[in-house]
């Protein structure tokens, strides 16, 4: 019982922390699906990484904030509807509600059919930027839980090096603890430049921070 009493008090400040986020309600009142976006949005602002014309592929793009983001960066004045400048492609193993002007492929990269479609979807162009924001379900068991984060960095680092431009950018979600030097190792082994940074969207408690890599060696 002590367990089920915990678990609810820490559901109870997890709720009362959302409703109360800043961010929450400016996703709201933005039209966000979720506050990720404005993450991806700190970490554009900060590199200049998104841009319209470009070539954008969103892995783990599950809700669609990110997608919605990118969406609104590459229109022109920021339309989240009509014209739209550039190419953006999302990739989930769960479906995803529709977002206008963003092709959306439901499965896991890894798979040959799935490859063959974002060939399709991208006329066989090399990407300016692949964004990743997959986490795994996590299992409270840390060096079980550092391990799947670290093989989800590994297979977004493995399929930006096939698919970004030699001056393309890398953007992903991982969290600091076991392995977290490990994956910036990696980091700097295929890019030529590599950024740590933790948004201010990205809340100050969390463990959660991203790596930027840009300039594939």
């Amino acid at each position: 019982m002590k367990v089920k009493s915990k678990s609810k008090k820490v559901n109870k400040a997890w709720l009362s922390d959302h409703l109360n986020d800043p961010y929450v309600k400016r996703a709201q009142q933005d039209g966000y699906r979720a506050r990720a976006a404005y993450k991806l949005k700190e970490i554009d602002e900060t590199l200049g990484l998104i841009k319209p014309g470009q070539r954008v592929v969103d892995l783990g793009a599950t809700p669609g904030a990110w997608s919605q983001y990118l969406r609104r960066r590459m229109a022109p004045q920021g339309a989240a509807v009509g014209q739209l400048d550039g190419t953006i492609v999302a990739l989930d193993i769960l479906p995803m509600e529709p977002i206008e002007g963003v092709q959306f492929l439901l499965g896991d990269f890894r798979e040959d059919v799935v490859l063959a479609q974002l060939a399709g979807a991208l006329g066989g162009q090399a990407l300016d930027v692949v964004v990743s924001d997959m986490a795994p379900n996590l299992s409270g068991v840390e060096s079980s839980d550092a391990a799947r984060i670290a093989h989800l960095v590994e297979l977004a680092v493995e399929f930006a090096g096939q698919h970004l431009k030699p001056e393309g950018a890398l953007v992903v979600k991982l969290f600091h603890g076991s392995g977290y030097s490990q994956l910036v190792k990696l980091f700097k082994e295929r890019f030529r430049v590599v950024k740590p940074i933790k948004p201010k969207a990205s809340r100050a408690r969390s463990a959660e921070t991203f790596l930027v890599g840009i300039g594939p060696k």
